[in-house]
């Protein structure tokens, strides 16, 4: 095995690893802080427990959470096979599948009984759960192949606009099972938003402002690094009144660390200011989930 295949490996091991956490992670949390409040999580997880509370209510009849949940995903994983990519599917269907077994199996358990620390609490280790997922470039399912779509095709923050979705459903279960639980709900939801937004750094831009004596080996090293390039800006060095070039470049989050690192390595002399960006319009590639 080569050193490429070796470290393909241990990436594909600790992705596993991380998936198979996170799957626990949420089903911890449903038997747990998301059961004792009455609350309703985002996506497709809280699309089921409606349906379950629907069906208890209406009709008396008590379905299991596992096949519902496993049922809402069965259309987005096929999409998501097409349209994002293959290992990111099968990797998120194992925090899928794994949480559809535990959360009907895992017993209750009650941490406590303040509707307000169960859903700040519970917001936070959901969120730090589909966290983890997602550094596994893997989903939790549901709503979060719909928000990795969005991004991967339109290159745009999509989590905010899951959010109106989850306030959606969450208006349905508050207009017939009444408004306390759906509107802690909704802290529980933001809550969760606000940590997968903090945490997740993929789609973060930051501008690169590099004074460097090397331009055109710094800008070859951005597009084979990044596939998108760059400008130079012919400028005046005012300390030493000679001429210098200011390379402009925007990269992403994930793309950063080794970007820096290699214009280290082309000239160790360079200065680089880096900016966090809010947004960037035109042409702009982020890496491919595989």
């Amino acid at each position: 095995m080569n050193d490429c295949s070796r470290k393909t490996l241990l990436r594909d091991i600790k992705r596993v690893l991380l998936c198979v956490l996170a799957g626990a992670i949420i089903s911890i949390n449903l038997r747990s802080f998301v059961h004792t409040g009455g609350l309703l999580p985002g996506g497709f997880s809280g699309l089921t427990i409606l349906i379950q509370n629907v069906c208890q209510k209406f009709f008396s009849i008590e379905l299991p959470y596992g096949p519902i949940y496993l049922a809402l995903n069965a259309g987005p994983i096929i999409i998501s096979f097409k349209a994002i990519g293959k290992k990111f599917t099968i990797f998120s269907c194992i925090t899928i599948v794994l949480t559809s077994i535990l959360t009907d199996m895992i017993p209750l358990k009650v941490i406590t009984y303040d509707i307000l620390l169960i859903s700040i609490f519970g917001g936070l280790v959901n969120g730090f759960a589909i966290t983890l997922c997602l550094r596994a470039d893997a989903t939790s399912g549901g709503t979060d192949f719909v928000a990795m779509y969005l991004s991967e095709k339109f290159n745009i923050d999509a989590w905010n606009y899951i959010l109106i979705f989850n306030a959606c459903i969450l208006a349905v279960n508050g207009y017939m099972f009444g408004w306390d639980k759906a509107l802690y709900s909704i802290i529980f939801q933001f809550t969760t938003t606000q940590v997968i937004h903090g945490l997740y750094k993929r789609y973060w831009k930051n501008t690169l402002l590099i004074v460097t004596d090397k331009p055109k080996l710094v800008t070859d090293e951005i597009y084979r690094l990044t596939h998108h390039g760059a400008t130079d800006i012919k400028c005046m060095g005012s300390y030493q009144d000679t001429p210098r070039t200011v390379v402009y470049s925007v990269v992403s989050n994930s793309e950063l660390k080794k970007v820096v690192s290699a214009i280290k390595q082309i000239d160790p002399c360079v200065f680089i200011n880096i900016i966090k960006t809010d947004q960037v319009e035109g042409r702009f590639t982020l890496p491919k989930t595989d």
